[in-house]
């Protein structure tokens, strides 16, 4: 039996929990999370890595999910300008490109307008972005503006026949460290983060929960006041380990992306519109690379791992291929990746059409349960803060505003910190010094501290950042390393992947 009754108990460490987390904690709640595998391991890893209202939600009419989307951007900037940037989306138009578009809007626009079936007229575009511009308040980000794409840059990458097309803003950002500092925030506010820890089951005794983990090969008992369930795609399976009344279903849909090598010289990415309804983005991912996503794919089984199947690769390569000047091939492709979205089961017959809202549900008695169904990573803030409120109706919200850790200055400072590291630690290449600006903000300065040199395993990683990276953000392994806490696995090569694999082993026997 753990030391201690928690007065919440978390089960899920992707964003969504560890947000609540840090919610929760914030608010002087105590607070233990588990995760059965590394933070961020599974869908919230396998994002496309934006903060979006959701333009094509407007489609769907999902009004009250894209304003509040829509206004957490610029919040979330200013929380994590170190993680996060805005960027600027080129939607190119062709009176060549039809689609079969199923959404309530495109079937009402057939009724009204027989003629315009198969399109998405421009007009009807530029009316979902003047709403996009002006349902969420936006402030700091610039408003849509109409591009003639010839002799552009811009248009350079596309196909002749795209002569015209807009321009509007939305945010990137890193979705697996936005986790790990949110998780690492929680823990430096009182929380206790447990990774690769498996939840067993739960009950209710005298008022509390009990909750059976198994960690390190040994079952242990925590108490706490209130249960929630985080568990993203394992939700439903989480239920049936509980004893209780609520039941839940989920619809698994796996967005595929894959990663080629840079396509285009400039920094903006591409919204394209598919002949089958779909949108697709193309994203400058990594410096070097460029992310093509998303697919929107029935999943089978909770427990079979996603993967981006060939089918759904060669779909990608396809949708790219329509608006590109100059074609790509699978072989092009360095890197995929895969994620379940757990999607509220809503009876619509595709999986696109499937609402990306999401619903808390509590089970109010002498020892609460929520449980938390869908969501997108743009809204897992006010989720959280949602739901602690629920749990704790007594208690003030705090994130709006609070930086996550390395996040405390502003966007326009972003270059005078960069700088400033460089200037504190020349012997970094410029490239390290605007990945380590971008990955810990302010707290390269602590990371680092006075070092006048760093042993390097590859790719620009250090013993050092590894040490951090152990010591600070719940990391365990090379993969946590390379593909979550960064995306050096893109750079490293094998021998680096072997230099760092044989410094976790000599410290782990040390």
């Amino acid at each position: 039996m753990s030391d201690g009754i928690s007065d919440i108990f978390i089960l899920g460490g992707g964003v969504n929990g560890c947000g609540i987390a840090r919610d929760a904690a914030g608010r002087g709640l105590s607070v233990t999370l588990v995760e059965q595998n590394d933070l961020a391991s599974g869908t919230s890893s396998a994002s496309t890595k934006l903060f979006h209202g959701g333009l094509r939600y407007l489609e769907y009419f999902e009004v009250r999910l894209v304003r509040e989307a829509l206004k957490e951007r610029e919040v979330l900037l200013g929380m994590m300008p170190h993680i996060s940037w805005p960027m600027r989306f080129v939607l190119p138009l062709s009176r060549q490109m039809r689609f079969d578009g199923d959404t309530p809007a495109s079937k009402l626009l057939a009724r009204l307008m027989p003629w315009m079936r198969g399109r998405r007229p421009g007009w009807m575009i530029r009316l979902g972005l003047f709403f996009y511009d002006h349902m969420g308040g936006r402030q700091a980000l610039p408003a849509t503006q109409a591009l003639a794409l010839e002799g552009t840059a811009e248009g350079a990458a596309l196909e002749a026949r795209f002569e015209r097309g807009f321009e509007y803003s939305d945010v990137w950002v890193d979705d697996a460290r936005l986790v790990c500092l949110n998780a690492r925030d929680a823990a430096e506010r009182g929380a206790r983060i447990l990774t690769r820890t498996q939840f067993v089951a739960a009950e209710r005794v005298e008022g509390l929960w009990r909750i059976t983990v198994e960690r390190q090969g040994r079952q242990e008992q925590h108490l706490a006041r209130a249960l929630v369930n985080a568990a993203g795609p394992w939700v439903a399976l989480a239920l049936s380990q509980i004893k209780t009344d609520m039941r839940g279903q989920i619809r698994l849909v796996r967005g595929s992306h894959i990663v080629v090598p840079k396509l285009y010289d400039h920094d903006k990415c591409y919204f394209l519109q598919g002949e089958d309804g779909r949108i697709c983005f193309l994203i400058p991912y990594e410096e070097g690379f460029t992310l093509i996503g998303t697919t929107d794919a029935e999943h089978g089984a909770v427990d079979e791992t996603p993967v981006a199947t060939a089918a759904e690769q060669a779909y990608l390569i396809a949708f790219a291929n329509a608006y590109l000047r100059k074609k790509i091939a699978t072989s092009d492709i360095v890197w995929s990746y895969a994620g379940v979205r757990p999607l509220q089961d809503d009876g619509q017959a595709s999986a696109s059409a499937a609402t990306r809202d999401y619903e808390l549900r509590l089970e109010a008695d002498d020892a609460p349960l929520l449980s938390v169904f869908g969501g997108k990573i743009t809204t897992y803030r006010k989720l959280a803060e949602a739901a602690v409120t629920m749990l704790a109706p007594d208690s003030r919200p705090w994130t709006r505003g609070a930086a996550l850790p390395g996040g405390g200055f502003e966007l326009a400072d972003k270059p005078a910190l960069a700088a400033q590291v460089a200037a504190r630690y020349p012997f970094l290449e410029a490239r390290t010094v605007r990945r380590l600006v971008r990955s810990y903000g302010l707290d390269v300065f602590e990371m680092l501290g006075d070092c006048e040199a760093v042993e390097t395993l590859g790719a620009g990683l250090s013993t050092r950042e590894v040490e951090w990276l152990l010591s600070h953000e719940f990391a365990q392994s090379a993969e946590d390393i390379l593909w979550r806490r960064s995306k050096l696995g893109l750079h490293i090569g094998a021998e680096g992947v072997a230099a760092l694999e044989a410094y976790l082993a000599a410290r782990q026997t040390a």
